[in-house]
């Protein structure tokens, strides 16, 4: 899966939430997804930035959803993760292992944990609390162009509504 998948999977209402966390966290990256929202529907920036949230967060989803749009899609997953949810991404790096400094991969591509190990540490990480944004954390990471990890696929894949149930 890659990020403007990930963003094709996400309902309306993840979305708005999304934009809304980013556009307090991250006013600068918001605008710039506001804006290439307005450039993938051939819409005036200005119109754009002037709807109301709601409307805006569907046009950023909407235009992030594109297959032209995924290195922007990569950016703002990046950014809402490393700037709006780090203690989040920090429990999912120190949980499988990975080395980081903040959040920063310290390897350009981290080798993949073992299954076992990999598929008992999603299943925990998302059984923690009902939080909508650890699925989607790692489905972004599993986008992220680093990460060639077959078996997390595997288990985004297989076990979606599993690892949202638990």
């Amino acid at each position: 899966m890659r990020s403007y998948q990930v963003f094709a999977a996400i309902s309306p209402e993840r979305g708005l939430a999304l934009m809304r966390a980013l556009s307090e966290k991250s006013p600068a990256m918001f605008r710039q997804a506001v804006d290439a929202a307005a450039l993938a529907t051939r819409t005036r920036p200005v119109y754009l930035r002037r709807q109301p949230m709601e409307k805006r967060a569907e046009a950023v989803r909407r235009a992030l959803s594109r297959v032209s749009a995924n290195v922007v899609a990569d950016e703002l997953l990046a950014v809402y993760f490393l700037e709006c949810r780090k203690p989040l991404l920090l429990e999912w790096l120190d949980t499988i292992g990975v080395e980081h400094e903040d959040g920063m991969l310290k390897e350009e591509a981290p080798s993949e944990p073992a299954q076992k190990k990999l598929r008992d540490a999603a299943r925990a990480f998302c059984a923690k609390q009902q939080d909508p944004d650890r699925e989607l954390l790692l489905r972004a990471f599993a986008a992220q162009e680093a990460i060639d990890w077959p078996e997390l696929d595997a288990i985004l894949g297989a076990e979606s509504a599993a690892l949202s149930a638990r």
